[in-house]
């Protein structure tokens, strides 16, 4: 079993800038494929961006096209930690942001039920 905890929400302007957290716990996650998810009001849980090993000490990641520029997924394996660093954030941002772990690895996974472990969530608020 795989534990994640997510940090970092909160309220901030538009074209602000938020840094989330994603701490797990229970396992090794350094070979998981990492994900960050958010859901908004009245709308289904959507894939933002993903991140995953490709061997040696390269990850490789990917976005949902509104965020690409914007948003930056990242991980440091030594504190098991996950990161979505979000730049010039918009109002249509707004969310709860879950993160989500794949034990298998699989390549440039967007749908929930590809990820087997998930997050309690963390509200991000973009006032205009």
């Amino acid at each position: 079993q795989v534990q994640l905890v997510e940090s970092g929400g909160g309220l901030v302007q538009a074209g602000g800038s938020l840094r989330l957290s994603c701490a797990a716990s229970g396992r090794t996650i350094s070979r998981y494929a990492m994900a960050w998810f958010r859901q908004g009001p009245g709308k289904e849980r959507e894939f933002v961006a993903g991140h995953r090993w490709t061997g040696g000490s390269t990850y490789y990641a990917w976005y949902v096209d509104s965020v690409k520029g914007r948003f930056t997924i990242s991980r440091n394996n030594a504190k098991s930690t996950i990161y979505l660093q979000m730049n010039s954030l918009k109002p249509e941002d707004t969310a709860v942001y879950y993160c989500a772990a794949d034990q298998w690895g699989r390549e440039s996974q967007v749908a929930t039920t590809s990820y087997d472990y998930w997050g309690q969530g963390t509200q991000v608020t973009v006032s205009s």
